[in-house]
């Protein structure tokens, strides 16, 4: 059973005892208080520390002012993204072009919680999560400090992992009118009282805007380290060893699958095409010295050739599209391409070279092995016709509805199949992004990174099978592994405190934009009709019609996929 069947059951079994605990009094001795499955944990320590932080006011005050522009901007930029989706989702259905559901549509993948969403992971997103929580909240108490308002409470969210974080500002001073409240009977209260201190509109303004301020600088000092980091790493090389034949001379000298393959008898191999190569002039019998890295630690390993060296070559098959002519035709998984009509496939770049070539409804012949045996059989299909290609710019090629796996191939000598990434060129992919910051491809690709990567991909950092590529090098190198961790931290504090910083920037209430848009809404309505309850009113509708548009927008643009062809 996959560990994702179990939180449906592990949930509702933690709200079961959450329930529990709130009906028997437990969690108000704590000051934690229940809304169905989320707790909401309050603390009122930590004041004194807010206040020495709060005595640099001008430092706040300028901190925060810098906030409102880089607010405004942000609330522009989502609010035309949501606006370019509506755009695109509503010609989409006028010409019936509907993309089908895919997992960025699911409800769950909508949320940056991780472990809920599987684009990302675990460990670094509850890392990133935490510190973008502690640092919003955090600047919004430091700044009701700075402007005299009175901080209640702050505390957690948890459903049961952290989902929020809050600081617990004094309302009526913070949110409620200017003039000073006067009792129902119209009389003065009869113990004289200190009045309290009501923020004005550019203090709100100030309070507001730093949560989001906050979440910026973190994302930029987190991005900033992060690219700075990268410089010391480096690519080991770029073939690795993918399967190993049980039995073989690999199998019984250790060679083991994820080991990255650096070269064969003193000579470097680079490349799925200098190993094919060489290891077909591998005599039997001769003795063979495999140079490999496994995690980060450089191995030379000897054995013995054994008969049979002949090396497959090809295009492995990872996945066949449902529906597309790969499937109708019966070609599946893990077979391997080596002809196409009287083309000959030994690599990757073949195979795309051919489908290139290609149109609609064309009629092909493949020829596939069964498998990377030696005895494997070859199966032909003859008589595929080529389908539409999905591809949205239009293009003209036919589609045949695969994708392959990278180049790769298998030494029956030495016992070994071997498979091809990209990892240096990968890697330079990376350190270019700071780059293309002057331009929108960059700040394109940096808001998409962890999710699609550059095509598709998605680059969730380096860990797992990406992490044995690389190593790091010069003064960094005594960190060792840590690099990596620390990298992955930073991608994923930098990724999520924008993310947040810019969903918090939308124009809707109850997000600090939408307060921020409700005043600066009334600022400039109050110069045309001048202060008072009127400007009040149109303010508000303003804002929550643009907060009710946002919300449909969201399901609209998650659900039109659905709509179009079924749920």
């Amino acid at each position: 059973m996959n560990y994702t069947d179990l939180l449906l059951p592990l949930f509702l079994l933690y709200w079961l005892i959450v329930m529990i605990l709130d009906r028997r009094g437990t969690l108000a001795k704590y000051n934690i208080t229940a809304f169905g499955p989320i707790m909401m944990l309050r603390t009122t320590k930590g004041q004194e520390f807010l206040d020495r932080l709060a005595m640099h006011k001008r430092f706040w005050r300028t901190f925060a002012n810098i906030g409102l522009p880089a607010m405004l901007i942000g609330m522009f930029i989502m609010f035309l993204l949501i606006l370019s989706m509506d755009y695109f989702y509503i010609k989409s259905f006028m010409t019936q072009t509907v993309h089908e559901p895919t997992k960025f549509n699911e409800a769950r993948n909508i949320f940056l919680i991780p472990g809920i969403n599987e684009f990302i992971p675990l460990y670094w997103g509850a890392i990133a999560l935490l510190v973008t929580l502690v640092v919003h909240e955090f600047s919004h108490a430091i700044l009701c400090k700075v402007e005299g308002i009175k901080v209640k409470s702050m505390g957690l969210l948890l459903a049961p992992i952290p989902i929020g974080g809050f600081a617990e500002p004094d309302d009526e001073q913070l949110l409620g009118k200017k003039e000073e409240n006067v009792p129902e009977n119209g009389l003065p209260p009869e113990e004289p009282s200190q009045p309290k201190k009501l923020a004005t509109r550019s203090e709100r303004v100030r309070v507001l805007t730093a949560g989001v301020m906050a979440n910026f600088t973190t994302a930029l000092i987190a991005f900033v380290l992060f690219f700075l980091l990268l410089g010391s790493i480096t690519s080991v090389g770029d073939v690795m060893v993918t399967n190993v034949i049980p039995d073989s001379p690999a199998q019984l000298n250790g060679v083991k699958p994820n080991m990255i393959l650096t070269g064969i008898n003193d000579i470097k191999i680079t490349n799925a095409t200098e190993f094919l190569s060489y290891a077909n002039s591998i005599t039997p019998g001769s003795t063979v010295k495999l140079d490999v890295i496994e995690n980060g630690v450089r191995k030379e390993i000897l054995l013995n050739a054994t008969v049979g060296n002949i090396s497959r070559s090809g295009v492995t098959i990872s996945t066949v599209i449902e529906g597309s002519a790969a499937q109708k035709a019966g070609i599946r998984e893990s077979m391997i391409i080596v002809r196409i009509d009287g083309t000959e496939i030994k690599d990757v770049s073949d195979f795309v070279n051919f489908m290139n070539s290609t149109k609609e409804e064309q009629i092909i012949d493949v020829y596939l092995l069964s498998n990377s045996s030696l005895n494997a059989s070859t199966e032909v299909f003859k008589g595929i016709k080529l389908g539409k290609n999905p591809d949205p710019l239009g293009v003209k090629k036919g589609f045949l509805g695969l994708s392959y796996s990278p180049e790769q191939g298998v030494s029956h000598s030495i016992g070994i199949g071997i498979g091809q990434f990209p990892a240096k060129s990968y890697l330079n992919l990376l350190k270019s992004i700071p780059s293309l910051m002057t331009g929108i491809t960059g700040w394109v690709i940096i808001f998409g990174l962890p999710i699609a990567g550059f095509a598709g991909e998605g680059f969730p950092g380096f860990s797992g099978l990406l992490m044995n590529f690389y190593e790091p090098t010069g003064w960094v190198a005594v960190l060792g592994i840590g690099v990596f961790w620390i990298l992955n931290s930073l991608l994923w504090i930098g990724w999520m405190n924008l993310y947040a910083g810019l969903f918090n920037c939308l124009p809707a209430v109850p997000l600090d934009g939408g307060h921020v848009f409700r005043d600066v809404m009334t600022s400039s309505l109050t110069r045309i009709f001048g202060d008072g309850e009127r400007v009040e009113k149109i303010s508000n509708a303003i804002v929550i019609l643009f907060a009710v548009m946002i919300l449909l927008s969201f399901v609209f643009v998650m659900i039109a996929p659905y709509a179009a062809h079924g749920f």
